[in-house]
C-alpha cells in the first residue's frame, strides 16, 4: 500500500484538535455536525474520515487508557476495519493481519497489549446476566445497520424501487428490511410515506403488546412514536393516548401522525415524574407501553462515545428516575391488564430489577426477554409484559 504520508498526518492532527474540543455534553453527532458547520473549509472526504476515526477510537471504550492516542487509534482502526491507511502508518507491525477476521485481532491485540474485550464496556459488572456477553462486546467494534419497516401493503412497491436503485438490503420477515448504516433512503422519493425508520429490536418487541379491538392503551413515553405507529396499524381501532414530557416531541409526533394519516389517538404533555392523575384523572387503561428513559446502553454501538463516559452516578439516576415514573404509571394500569416494560438497557438495575419491583407493587410477569442485537447488528432492547 502506498500511502500519502503528509495527507494522513494532517487528518491526525485534524482528529486530534476535534477530540481536544468534544467535552461529552452532547451527542458526538450533534457535536460534529456544528463543528464542520463552523469549519467549512473541511471537505466533505476531510469531514468523513474525521468522524469515521471519532467513532472507531471511542469504540475502543475504557480499553488500553494507558496507551497514547494516537496508539489508542490505530488498534481502534485495526479493530474496526478490514482495510486502514492509519494502521499502515502508525502501527505497521499491525499492517499484516489487518484482514483477519475480528478474534484473531483481539488474540492479538491481547498477546501484545494486554487487551481485555470486557473492558470496553463501562460497569461490566452491572450487565445482565442474561445478555451473550462476548458477542456483545464484540459487537461495538462495528456501526449497527439501519433498519425499516415497510407500511402494510406497500412492501413490493418499497422493495422494486429499491432495486431499480441498486441499493442492496436484507429482509427480515415481509415488512422489515435492514441496510447498511449510511444509506440515504430519503433521496428516493417513490418510497417516502411508505415505511418508517425503526431498529430491527424495537420491531420485535410489538410482539408483546396483542392489543385487542376498541381497546384504550396508553403510549406512556412516546418519544418519536414508532411503537403507538405500529400499535395502530396492527390495531387501527385501539383508542391510544400518547404523552410526553417534551412538546417538541409531541409536535413532530402529530407532523409523523399526520403523514401517515394515523387517526383516533390524543396527546398530551405529561411529566411522568409527578402525579399525572391531576392530568389523566381517574382515567385507566387496557395497556399500558412504558418505553422508560433509560441509559441507552443496548444501542452504545450507535453512540460510541458514550462507553467512555457512562458513570455509576449516571445508572443510579436512571434508575431512580425508572422507579418514579412506574410508581407515577401503576395507578393507571386496569386490574388484570398489561404494563409493557421497554428499554434499550443492557443493565440489571434497569431491567430485571425493575421488573422485581413491579413484581412487589403487585404485578406478574407473563413474558420477559432480551431481543440481542448483536446476532443481526441491530440494538439489544429489553422488554417485559407484566399483568396487573
Amino acid at each position: 500500500m502506498v500511502i500519502n504520508e503528509k495527507r494522513l498526518g494532517q487528518q491526525i492532527r485534524r482528529f486530534e484538535v476535534i477530540l481536544s474540543e468534544y467535552k461529552f455534553d452532547e451527542p458526538l453527532a450533534r457535536f460534529l455536525t456544528a463543528y464542520y458547520k463552523q469549519n467549512k473549509q473541511m471537505g466533505s472526504n476531510d469531514r468523513r474520515v474525521a468522524s469515521r476515526l471519532l467513532y472507531n477510537y471511542f469504540r475502543l471504550g475504557l480499553a488500553l487508557t494507558d496507551l497514547s492516542t494516537l496508539e489508542r487509534l490505530a488498534i481502534a482502526e485495526f479493530l474496526c476495519a478490514n482495510e486502514s491507511e492509519f494502521v499502515h502508518f502508525l502501527e505497521p507491525k499491525m499492517r499484516s493481519l489487518q484482514k483477519e477476521d475480528l478474534d484473531n485481532k483481539i488474540a492479538y491485540l491481547q498477546s501484545e497489549y494486554g487487551f481485555k474485550n470486557e473492558s470496553v464496556f463501562p460497569l461490566i459488572d452491572k450487565v445482565s446476566k442474561g445478555i451473550k456477553i462476548d458477542r456483545f462486546l464484540k459487537s461495538h467494534f462495528q456501526q449497527p445497520d439501519l433498519f425499516i419497516r415497510i407500511h402494510s401493503g406497500k412492501e413490493d412497491e418499497v422493495k422494486a424501487s429499491l432495486k431499480e436503485e441498486a441499493i442492496y438490503f436484507k429482509e427480515f420477515g415481509v415488512n422489515t428490511l435492514g441496510f447498511q448504516n449510511g444509506i440515504q433512503l430519503d433521496r428516493i422519493p417513490s418510497i417516502q410515506g411508505k415505511y418508517e425508520v425503526q431498529d430491527l429490536s424495537s420491531q420485535k418487541t410489538i410482539a408483546l403488546f396483542n392489543a385487542q379491538p376498541k381497546e384504550n392503551w396508553w403510549d406512556a413515553c412516546a418519544g418519536s412514536g414508532g411503537k403507538s405507529i405500529v400499535l395502530k396499524q396492527v390495531q387501527p381501532t385501539v383508542n391510544l393516548l400518547v404523552s410526553d414530557i417534551r412538546q417538541s416531541v409531541l409536535r413532530n409526533l402529530d407532523e409523523r401522525f399526520d403523514r401517515i394519516s394515523l387517526k383516533n389517538f390524543r396527546r398530551k404533555l405529561i411529566d411522568l415524574t409527578k402525579d399525572p392523575s391531576i392530568i389523566l384523572g381517574q382515567e385507566s387503561f387496557d395497556g399500558v407501553i412504558v418505553d422508560i428513559p433509560c441509559s441507552g446502553s443496548g444501542t452504545w454501538g450507535r453512540t460510541p462515545e458514550m462507553l467512555s463516559s457512562f458513570s455509576e452516578d449516571k445508572l443510579q439516576y436512571y434508575t431512580d428516575l425508572q422507579g418514579k415514573i412506574l410508581q407515577n404509571v401503576i395507578p393507571h394500569v386496569k386490574a388484570g391488564k398489561p404494563l409493557i416494560y421497554i428499554t434499550c438497557s443492557v443493565y440489571q438495575q434497569e431491567n430485571e430489577e425493575q421488573v422485581e419491583f413491579l413484581k412487589s407493587e403487585g404485578f406478574s410477569v407473563e413474558e420477559m426477554t432480551y431481543f440481542e442485537g448483536a446476532d443481526y447488528n441491530a440494538d439489544t432492547l429489553f422488554a417485559a409484559r407484566l399483568i396487573r
